[in-house]
């Protein structure tokens, strides 16, 4: 990672309890994620045109390195210098290092400018307090007209808690004048449990495109 990067990330806000948390989850492990882009990415963005992309709590880079990979320019966020640390190596090593701008923000206090052909937020799901609607509209903004807005939840998030795809996309406030919904939907996948165990899990998947302007 650059030094210009750094700088960035040792002069950005952040608050204290989210960056000891994340630097905590990430500098546990020597690698936490499997380096490979979502699923749900891969089906709703696999055949679009490549663009411009901003990709919300970008982990270790897997998905913006596969964005990357297809030819869009990438700005990857993330609240670990660990995480994005490691993402940066990987960019380099997969050759797309050139195409990703990777930048440290705390979403609750910071937000990226500029505006994107796709923003996507990949389970940002956070256990220290995070405004996780706020920061979902910010997302909403920063999708240029024509744009889409991607978001993945977990529909569960602790035991006996359910949430439906409705409940994220509502609080967005997103006029049907402006957008129009391209996915909303629950759907199921088999995923690796703590023990190594296959387990079913539900995705919530919410898509929506920012309508043209006459």
């Amino acid at each position: 990672m650059s030094d210009e990067i750094h700088a960035e990330h040792r002069e950005g806000r952040t608050d204290v309890e989210a960056e000891r948390f994340w630097e905590d989850h990430y500098g546990r492990h020597e690698r936490v994620w499997s380096g490979r882009a979502n699923p749900v990415l891969v089906d709703v963005v696999e055949l679009l045109p490549p663009g411009t992309a901003l990709d919300l709590g970008c982990g270790e880079g897997g998905d913006a390195i596969w964005l990357a990979g297809l030819g869009w320019r990438v700005t990857a966020v993330d609240l670990s210098v660990t995480a994005l640390d490691r993402a940066a190596a990987d960019a380099a090593t997969a050759g797309v290092a050139e195409r990703i701008d990777f930048q440290r923000h705390d979403l609750a206090v910071t937000f990226p400018s500029g505006a994107f052909d796709l923003v996507s937020a990949q389970y940002l799901h956070s256990p220290v307090e995070f405004p996780r609607d706020r920061v979902l509209r910010a997302a909403a903004s920063a999708v240029t007209h024509g744009g889409l807005l991607l978001i993945v939840d977990h529909a569960s998030i602790s035991p006996g808690s359910w949430a439906e795809p409705e409940e994220t996309l509502a609080p967005l406030g997103l006029s049907p004048d402006e957008w129009r919904t391209e996915r909303l939907e629950a759907r199921e996948r088999e995923a690796t449990g703590p023990n190594g165990r296959r387990i079913t899990v539900t995705d919530n998947i919410i898509a929506v495109r920012r309508l043209t302007r006459e």
